[in-house]
Order: C-alpha cells, then sequence, then structure tokens
C-alpha cells in the first residue's frame, strides 16, 4: 500500500526537523516553510492530512487554511494545527475555519502521530464513502439515461423521422444554450443547461399518443386532424407530470422535460400553441428547443 502524504508547513527548521523525525518512517512528507508555497503544494500534490503551523510571518497558518477551504479542489484536506498558542478562542478560530484538530506545543511525540493516524484513517473512510456515493450515482444516472432513451425510442418507433431529428436538435440546444449563458447567467447555468440537454429528447414524447392515422398520414391533415396532431404538447407535458406523480418529487430534469414537452410550439407573438403564450411567458427551454426544432425541419 502507498504511503499517504503530509504537508508539514512551518517557517522554523527545527521544528520541521522533528516532525519530520517522527512521520516519516510511516509517511511520505512535503515540506514548505511559508503559507505561499504551502497554498502552491496543496493545489498541486492534494496532500492527505496537513500540519499546519499558526504563527508564520506574513501569511499565518488561519489565512492559509481559509485559502485552502476556499477551493473545492483542496477543501476535503484535513488540517491540524501546530501551535504554541493555548487561548481557547485560538483553538475556536481554527476549529471554525475548517481545520480537524488542534495540538499545542511542546507535542508529545506519541500522541501526535496518534492524532494524525486517527485523521488519515478518518479521510481514508470519507473517500471510501464518497466513491462510493459517486458510483451510485453514475449507476442512477445511467439508469435515468436508459429510461430517457427508451422513451424517445418509443416516439421514434411511432414516428420513424424522429429519431436523428431528436439526436441533431439536442445538439442545438445546447449549443445555443452556452452560446446564451452570459446573456442568461441564472437560467444558463452549467446543471441547467445539462438537464435542457437531456430533456430535449423527449420534446416530441406526446406524440406516442397521437393515432396512427393521424401521425403518419402521408397527405395534409384537416382541421380536425390538425388539432389533434397540437395536442402531442399536452400529452408530453402529462406523461412526465404522471412520472412527477409516480416520483413524489420533481427534478430538474423532469421540470424541464415538461417545459419543453408542452411549450416548444408556442411563438413569441402569441400565435402558437398550445396555451398561446407570448414573449418571455413562455420558458427559456422551450424557446430554445423551439428554434432548433424549426431549424432542423
Amino acid at each position: 500500500m502507498d504511503k499517504q502524504t503530509i504537508l508539514v508547513v512551518d517557517d522554523v527548521s527545527e521544528n520541521i526537523d522533528v516532525l519530520v523525525g517522527i512521520l516519516r518512517e510511516d509517511y511520505n512528507l512535503s515540506i514548505a516553510k511559508n503559507g505561499k508555497t504551502a497554498i502552491e503544494l496543496a493545489n498541486s500534490i492534494k496532500p492527505d492530512l496537513m500540519l499546519l503551523d499558526v504563527m508564520m510571518p506574513e501569511m499565518d497558518g488561519y489565512t492559509v487554511c481559509a485559502k485552502i477551504k476556499e477551493k473545492d479542489e483542496t477543501r476535503g484536506i484535513p488540517i491540524i494545527f501546530l501551535t504554541a498558542l493555548t487561548q481557547q478562542e485560538d483553538e475556536e478560530k481554527g476549529l471554525l475555519l475548517g481545520a480537524v484538530d488542534y495540538i499545542t506545543k511542546p507535542f508529545d511525540p506519541t500522541l501526535l502521530k496518534a492524532r494524525v493516524k486517527t485523521h488519515l484513517e478518518l479521510k481514508a473512510h470519507r473517500d471510501n464513502l464518497q466513491k462510493l456515493v459517486d458510483e451510485q450515482t453514475e449507476e442512477i444516472k445511467k439508469t435515468r439515461d436508459v429510461a430517457l432513451a427508451s422513451m424517445a425510442f418509443l416516439a421514434e418507433f411511432r414516428d420513424p423521422e424522429t429519431g436523428a431529428h431528436v439526436l441533431r436538435t439536442k445538439e442545438y440546444v445546447k449549443a445555443l444554450a452556452q452560446h446564451l449563458k452570459p446573456e442568461f447567467p441564472d437560467q444558463l447555468t452549467d446543471a441547467r443547461i445539462e438537464a435542457m440537454f437531456q430533456a430535449a429528447e423527449l420534446h416530441d414524447i406526446g406524440k406516442v399518443g397521437v393515432p396512427d392515422a393521424i401521425l403518419l398520414k402521408p397527405s395534409k391533415l384537416n382541421e380536425n386532424e390538425w388539432k389533434e396532431m397540437r395536442n402531442h404538447t399536452i400529452y408530453g407535458a402529462e406523461v412526465l407530470r404522471k412520472t412527477e406523480r409516480m416520483l413524489g418529487t420533481t427534478t430538474l430534469f423532469l421540470s424541464m422535460a415538461k417545459e419543453i414537452a408542452e411549450s416548444h410550439h408556442e411563438k413569441w407573438d402569441g400565435s402558437g400553441y398550445p396555451h398561446a403564450l407570448a414573449g418571455e411567458e413562455i420558458p427559456l427551454s422551450a424557446r430554445l428547443m423551439a428554434i432548433a426544432d424549426i431549424y432542423d425541419a
């Protein structure tokens, strides 16, 4: 098993020598003698633990800790403060900044090794739990994607022209959303764009409710047939609402899918269907879907 890595941060060489002497047999050690170097090393090597002195010139340990905890990439690194400060408020300040422990100098080598070992074991346990969560999340995502593809294939089975159209339009929707992201920063976050991209596959899912005689009619539809064809927007939204009711909740993906399925034939001037929405009454996701749908057609 590979040795875990500890980043030792102290501006006093004698203190570093003591720590290296205690820990070098069991761990890989990296050394920093100031806060700037400590932050750079934390970002580059992602140590399993930091032993961080508080009293350092230019940038003290509290500031280093705060900067480490600011970034997603380094936030999970456990930090143990090593300091001569003994006031309760000093310890409280360190723990509030996100440190996992606070050891005062001079420290007992056996106690130091025991607490380092404990916190490294806790980190390994957290990392393993996170790995399991990530694997389960990925499995759920794959299951969702398969179910989504199955629903899209169902629409394609009813209307053979749908398949390639679905694949193209979802890419157009994503490209448009990414291009417009600076104009709509709240509505076009990365998560919402991804949900929109996936949900676009279901924009015509309601066509499964349209009779074959109408859906596949080679000639022009009459007024009643056209009215029924337009109902595919209502059918699609209702299918997705029933899915929500079965789940007992909603998700960003289902919310986007409902908007797109129901409103992608609305028009800016209010002449669209099924609800004659106009302007910004039309959800942004449906507006992008409408552009992609018409462009592809």
